[in-house]
């Protein structure tokens, strides 16, 4: 009988991005009750609404995977409620999970809480060694919250939450809305859009230079699900692939994928972001044996298949 073939599961964001990739994984490892708290029902802001969801299904797992997220545009447009959302679903679903007595709790955090200038690749040992980049702060330091209540609550009350921190992600059923997407399906739909316009050029945000990683979305569910099964202690893990790239890079590779003979410029006026981002991948690895497994060309080749099998 595999792990989870006996726990009711509550998956919250089961419906997004990440979270649909998380369900479906859960049904194939032999998971049977997986309780999705859908937005338009019920508002993790509640608390009421909290106590109500664990008061209803009684979960063995937490697996928190919701929140309110966007690229740099919407960050600088939002951050007052991307800070509150974020924080305030978090504190809640996590206390009321320990007093609910639920097994374990998994937090779900964000790159964004690395300091602007850490070194690299991230250790997970150099979260606290600076304040994050300004554009994210507020969101990336509200979900930071979740890791010093984890390990309060282990400290405490021997409550079992561990912390995870994956790096971007993207993949098939990505956020492709312009206003709130991610840097790949941001690119992926805009030099689609390009070359189907027939336009001679594509002016892009900041000068190229900055650098990031990326981690394929099934990679990063069987992270989650490996960290979930085999994981339980207070270090903050990260979840990534350990190759960086920059910006520069990125997009003419994506230009080169979807076929845009434009010329691709840059608007030095608007902000790279965090100067550079690699992680440290060797305690995930250690601790539970996770490694990446998707090539970043065909990862990036299934996510632009898959938008354009969308249109």
């Amino acid at each position: 009988m595999s792990f989870w073939s006996d726990k009711k599961v509550v998956v919250t964001g089961g419906a997004g991005f990440l979270g649909r990739h998380v369900v479906e994984k859960l049904k194939h490892l032999g998971c049977h009750d997986i309780i999705v708290p859908r937005s338009k029902d019920i508002d993790l802001r509640s608390e009421q609404a909290v106590v109500q969801l664990y008061e209803t299904h009684r979960p063995h797992l937490v697996l928190h995977l919701a929140a309110v997220v966007g690229g740099i545009g919407a960050n600088q447009a939002h951050p007052g409620s991307f800070f509150y959302d974020n924080l305030v679903m978090g504190v809640q679903l996590m206390e009321y999970a320990r007093q609910f007595e639920v097994e374990k709790f998994v937090a779900i955090g964000t790159i964004c809480a690395y300091p602007k200038f850490t070194s690299v690749p991230f250790k997970e040992d150099d979260l606290w060694d600076g304040y994050p980049e300004e554009t994210n702060a507020p969101y990336g330091l509200a979900k930071k919250m979740l890791l010093v209540q984890a390990q309060a609550y282990r400290q405490e009350y021997n409550f079992n939450a561990i912390y995870l921190l994956p790096v971007n992600l993207y993949g098939p059923w990505d956020n492709f809305d312009l206003e709130t997407s991610h840097v790949i399906p941001a690119l992926i739909r805009k030099f689609i859009e390009a070359k189907n316009r027939g336009d001679d050029h594509l002016v892009l945000w900041g000068d190229g230079s900055a650098t990031r990683e990326f981690l394929y979305v099934d990679d990063a569910t069987n992270g989650i699900l490996m960290a979930s099964e085999h994981y339980n202690d207070s270090e903050p893990i990260n979840l990534g692939s350990g190759v960086e790239i920059s910006i520069s890079a990125l997009a003419e590779k994506i230009c080169k994928q979807i076929g845009f003979e434009g010329e691709i410029r840059w608007d030095v006026g608007k902000p790279n972001g965090q100067p550079r981002r690699c992680l440290d991948v060797s305690r995930a690895k250690e601790k539970f044996g996770f490694e990446a497994q998707m090539s970043f060309d065909e990862g990036l080749q299934k996510t632009i298949d898959w938008y354009l099998s969308q249109s």
